[in-house]
C-alpha cells in the first residue's frame, strides 16, 4: 500500500467486498455503487432495523423484500428475514433491486437512488410533476428532505470509493 491509498482505505473502509462484488458481478452492478449505498444505508451493520422498519445491510423495506422474493426464482429458499439479518442475503436482494431500479429508470443514477430511498411511484410522481428533472445537477430540487440528503450522500461516498479502490 502506497500511504494516501491506506489512509484512503481506512477512512472509507469496504466491508464484506466477496458478497459485494459477486452480486454486482452477478446482477450487472457497479461494486462501488453497492458499497456505497452499503454505507449510506447502514454502515455495513447487517442486521440495521431503521425506525421505519426497513431491514438489513441494504436497508430493504420487508414488502420491498417479498416482492423482490416474488419476482426473481433464483432466491428460492431466501426469507424476508435472512434478508435483514444476513449481509450475503441482503446484499443479494439489494443490488437485484438496483438492478431493477437501472431498468426501470435507463441506468440515471440520481432517479435510481432517489427511488431506491423513496420509492419508484413517488419519484415517477416527482418526474412526471417536472418538481424535480432527474438530473445530478438538480437534486436540490427532491422534495423530500431525507431522499435529498441521501442521493447526495450516496454520490459522495461512491466518489470516494471510485477515488479510494480500483475495483473490488
Amino acid at each position: 500500500f502506497v500511504r494516501s491509498e491506506w489512509i484512503g482505505r481506512t477512512m472509507y473502509p469496504v466491508h464484506f467486498q466477496s458478497e459485494i462484488k459477486e452480486h454486482a458481478d452477478t446482477f450487472g452492478q457497479d461494486p462501488l455503487l453497492i458499497a456505497a449505498i452499503i454505507r449510506v444505508e447502514s454502515n455495513f451493520k447487517e442486521d440495521a432495523v431503521s425506525r421505519k422498519g426497513a431491514l438489513g445491510i441494504m436497508q430493504l423495506m420487508p414488502d420491498t423484500a417479498a416482492w423482490i422474493l416474488e419476482k426473481e426464482a433464483s432466491f428460492k429458499g431466501v426469507t424476508v428475514q435472512e434478508a435483514g439479518s444476513r449481509a450475503d442475503a441482503g446484499i443479494r436482494l439489494g443490488t437485484w433491486y438496483i438492478k431493477e431500479l437501472h431498468r426501470q429508470f435507463d441506468g440515471n443514477l440520481p432517479v435510481m437512488l432517489a427511488a431506491y430511498n423513496a420509492g419508484p411511484t413517488r419519484v415517477r410522481q416527482w418526474l412526471s410533476d417536472q418538481v424535480w428533472d432527474g438530473s445530478e445537477q438538480t437534486v436540490k430540487d427532491i422534495p423530500y428532505g431525507e431522499t435529498r440528503h441521501y442521493v447526495q450522500r450516496v454520490l459522495y461516498y461512491y466518489r470516494k470509493y471510485q477515488d479510494v479502490y480500483d475495483s473490488l
